[in-house]
């Protein structure tokens, strides 16, 4: 639901009923009105406006660890994967538990720039976004209908020199799935093998914001994780090898960024409270060591 091409020549925008609409993100307004909302997303996060904010604490993974069995779906306009409820967020500023429904990625053109979020202007390779929606609901439909229903994890990567191995069952199913609606088994793999190791999940940025396709519901309490992930430019160009609907390369599946309109955008601030403990001790201790 979050995923379309806008640059080839035959955009696909999913909706939540499942339907496709042949449109470019900019006339998305005319398809459904919650396109031109005031709370859209993806967005440009300027660092010197954001606001640090205590209560953005460490987040806690339940089951992040715990390996599973899924299938890998090219679904039209993303490689998506669904995953089992008992993956569950909470904590991080969050106002209740949140279970894990799927993941899914964008991406530019064979590596090229392609996140849909931005930081000072710089779009990154790839995005993932793990879903996840309140722990009352059990449908993504009604947690759509709760202005804080669900919760998006976003991750961007970065090129590395060097293969991220983590990746292999990812990758090597891609080459299963070129065509749309092709699917395939994964090996057993686990949420906490694709994304950073939980120490450098302490800093992220949050905001309140939309689906990033139609029906664009302002429904989404947004994290976006500083740390990105590496992969391979071989490893990111893979993707851009699966297939739209038209048979055409899948590439640019990302929305451009939509504006603020006053939305504050907050980051978590323990780790520079921890810092900043340190160097306070330290600063003490050679004090009294001096006198």
């Amino acid at each position: 639901w979050s995923t379309v091409n806008h640059q080839g020549s035959s955009p696909v925008v999913l909706h939540a009923c499942g339907q496709f609409s042949l449109l470019i993100p900019e006339k998305w307004n005319h398809a459904n009105q919650a396109c031109a909302g005031q709370k859209q997303s993806p967005i440009n996060i300027i660092t010197r406006k954001t606001l640090k904010d205590g209560h953005l604490t460490p987040f806690k993974f339940h089951g992040y660890q715990d390996t599973f069995k899924s299938t890998i779906k090219n679904n039209g306009h993303s490689a998506q994967v669904g995953l089992p409820h008992v993956c569950t967020i909470s904590n991080g500023g969050l106002p209740t538990n949140y279970k894990a429904v799927q993941f899914h990625l964008h991406w530019g053109t064979d590596g090229g720039p392609g996140s849909e979020h931005t930081i000072d202007g710089e779009q990154y390779p790839m995005e993932l976004h793990i879903v996840h929606m309140k722990s009352i609901y059990n449908d993504l439909t009604a947690a759509l209908g709760d202005p804080e229903g669900v919760a998006v994890l976003g991750f961007f990567y970065e090129i590395s020199s060097s293969l991220n191995r983590k990746y292999d069952p990812i990758i090597n199913a891609l080459q299963s799935i070129h065509a749309t609606n092709g699917n395939t088994s994964l090996p057993p793999i686990s949420l906490a093998q694709l994304i950073p190791s939980e120490k450098n999940l302490t800093s992220y940025y949050r905001y309140k914001g939309s689906l990033t396709t139609p029906p664009c519901a302002e429904s989404v309490i947004w994290t976006v994780f500083k740390k990105p992930i590496p992969l391979s430019m071989n490893q990111l160009k893979a993707f851009s090898q699966l297939q739209f609907r038209d048979g055409k390369q899948m590439k640019g599946t990302f929305r451009p960024v939509q504006p603020l309109n006053g939305r504050q955008v907050f980051r978590s601030g323990s780790a520079v409270i921890l810092s900043n403990s340190a160097l306070l001790l330290a600063t003490i201790f050679s004090i009294l060591n001096v006198s």
